[in-house]
């Protein structure tokens, strides 16, 4: 049994904290912050409650199979967790509208022939064909084990591009873009793709084209609501750490890892306080925290600039519609000039606008009232004028917050009218937002291994492998856990 000093109380850090402690360690977490969950946040006020982080739950299965493993229960005897169906209802600049029924192909590809015109169903179902190909060429190396030594290999495209010829040439989509261009031939299509991407923190004109599994994991896999919002999962697993001993100290902001005879003997508090541990389990960004990198320059290339979420939370007086979809996409009229502003430090002039209407009793006041979330992918938090957008202005946030609230319009009929108030969230208070690993793209896409260059130091969370979101965050856990308890020739669970 070893003593482990876990970095931060958030979804990855806290899946690797249980799983440790199962096997028998004495698991200790250090969170800065006065609570856990970390991005995954909420906020009260006058009977209203919003989730402050993602809003829906992709690849339930990661959690099923962290509580089937620290304490042989089932998920849903923790949390209430419905299938939404409809999936989405997506409005395009065009006007035309279409409604996709959840983790159903031969739903979706209906709905979008019906929706659309002919054809754009079928070219929609045989995308997903090739995006299904993406998943199962990917899945291991990208989600269910550590990152391979040989990373290189992973900066192949997995996705099987259709070959297209040009007159002297022959083409096959690169990119997110290509393929909407290329292969879909559809700009509805096409913003259907960008916008999913978007949505991860991907740049669609330069992501690869294996994002497209994207797509396919959600519309195969099927969108979740955990009742009460996704905080209720966050403290799930926090009770679940805690049936398991793990001890918690909040308000302690860890300020270094200290190593020792060539390896991680612990962790330094702000309070000059040290904390021995045998490996020490960082679930938030640590350079800085080290003296010098935890990994080799060059193990990785570099990642892409991080993106927010600009959030507006709305208490609306008046019930909502029993017929109102659960997430409507509000697609910009240009996702072009969407994605060159949120990549290029700025702000869109008309981004996509997600609008969540969760239909549950426990996030309002009474029935005569309704709690909306509405969000945007943005550019991240620079406050010193470099690249990025200075969030804590006053009056660009009201300036967006009017942008998302107007765009809303079209899903929300009369939201002016009937807002209450609404508060504000925007990189600046929730941080910047991590993507997803991704094959391809020459690696570019991939995140800092599980496994540092110092032994006894591991990376869980959204900034290391297998990158943002989620059912992500919970894999690195797993991750982490296995290299620890099996040694590093942990391949993932079979």
């Amino acid at each position: 049994m070893a003593r482990i000093a876990v970095i931060g109380a958030g979804a990855g850090a806290m899946a690797a904290a249980a799983r440790l402690a199962v096997a028998g360690h004495r698991v200790t977490v250090y969170e800065r912050s006065a609570t856990y969950g970390g991005s995954v946040g909420r906020f009260e006020r006058d009977g209203f409650a919003f989730d402050t982080g993602p809003g829906l739950l992709h690849l339930p299965a990661v959690w099923r199979d962290l509580f089937l493993k620290t304490g042989k229960e089932p998920l849903e005897s923790r949390v209430g967790l419905v299938q939404v169906d409809p999936a989405s209802r997506h409005l395009f600049a065009d006007g035309t509208a279409a409604t996709l029924p959840n983790a159903t192909r031969a739903g979706v590809v209906s709905a979008l022939e019906e929706a659309l015109s002919a054809g754009a169903g079928e070219r929609w179902g045989a995308f997903l064909v090739r995006a299904r190909d993406a998943w199962d060429r990917s899945r291991r190396p990208l989600l269910e084990e550590p990152l391979w030594p040989n990373w290189e290999v992973l900066g192949r495209n997995p996705y099987p591009s259709l070959r297209q010829r040009r007159l002297l040439r022959t083409r096959q989509a690169a990119t997110v873009r290509e393929i909407g261009r290329w292969e879909l031939a559809d700009p509805r299509l096409a913003a259907l793709l960008d916008g999913c991407v978007l949505s991860y923190g991907l740049d669609p004109r330069h992501a690869p084209a294996s994002a497209a599994l994207l797509p396919y994991m959600e519309q195969t896999f099927g969108s979740w609501y955990v009742e009460g919002g996704l905080r209720e999962l966050a403290r799930a697993v926090y009770e679940r750490c805690l049936a398991r001993r793990v001890e918690f100290v909040f308000g302690a902001e860890v300020t270094r890892v200290v190593e020792k005879d060539g390896r991680a003997a612990g962790v330094e508090l702000a309070d000059g306080s040290f904390a021995e541990a045998a490996h020490v389990v960082a679930g938030a960004p640590v350079p800085g925290l080290l003296d010098g990198r935890p990994w080799q320059d060059g193990d990785v290339p570099p990642q892409r600039p991080a993106t927010g979420r600009f959030t507006v939370l709305a208490a609306l007086r008046g019930a909502r519609s029993g017929s109102a979809p659960h997430r409507t996409v509000i697609h910009s009229p240009d996702a072009h000039a969407e994605a060159s502003a949120v990549f290029g430090g700025r702000t869109a002039e008309r981004p996509t606008v997600t609008v969540l209407r969760p239909d549950d009793p426990r996030c309002r006041p009474d029935d005569a009232h309704e709690a909306v979330t509405l969000t945007a992918t943005v550019a991240a938090h620079d406050a010193m004028g470099g690249e990025g957008v200075d969030w804590t202005d006053p009056a660009l946030r009201e300036s967006c917050a009017r942008t998302l609230i107007d765009a809303a319009a079209a899903a929300v009929p009369e939201i002016s009218e009937r807002l209450l108030w609404h508060e504000i969230l925007t990189p600046a208070e929730t941080g910047a937002v991590p993507a997803p690993a991704l094959a391809g793209g020459g690696c570019r896409w991939l995140h800092q291994g599980n496994a540092t260059r110092l032994p006894g130091l591991y990376l869980a969370g959204g900034w290391s492998h297998p990158g943002g979101g989620l059912p992500h965050a919970g894999m690195s856990g797993a991750l982490v856990a296995g290299l620890i308890v099996e040694g590093p020739d942990f391949r993932g669970s079979q």
